[in-house]
């Protein structure tokens, strides 16, 4: 450990970025954040899941659907309920530099 912190002062290194190229192969076994398809959202169906969502990860705001991915634990429970209206994201690795950065705003009905 005392290297990597005497090399790192020797370089200036704060920090490594990551990751570097291709991601790990046991990333692809990873449940993942839902990503919605705005024309098959209906009014309806984003209260439901609305509901569902025990971390309270979804929400609605008028007319979209609001995913916090900071809040998400990709139980999958939106993506049995949301039957082709949702799939699976397939990206096993969120960062973000701002929290505000991790919402995101789909239109409810393609709009």
């Amino acid at each position: 450990m005392a290297f990597w912190f005497y090399r790192g002062l020797r370089r200036g290194i704060v920090t490594t970025r990551y990751p570097k190229g291709e991601l790990d192969a046991w990333t692809r076994d990873l449940p993942t954040a839902p990503a919605f398809r705005p024309d098959r959202l209906t009014p309806e169906l984003a209260e439901r899941l609305a509901r569902a969502c025990p971390g309270g990860a979804i929400t609605t705001d008028g007319r979209e659907l609001v995913i916090d991915l900071g809040r998400c634990t990709a139980c999958g429970r939106c993506l049995e309920l949301a039957g082709d209206a949702a799939a699976p994201s397939g990206e096993p690795l969120l960062a973000a530099v701002q929290r505000s950065d991790l919402i995101k705003r789909v239109p409810v009905g393609g709009r």
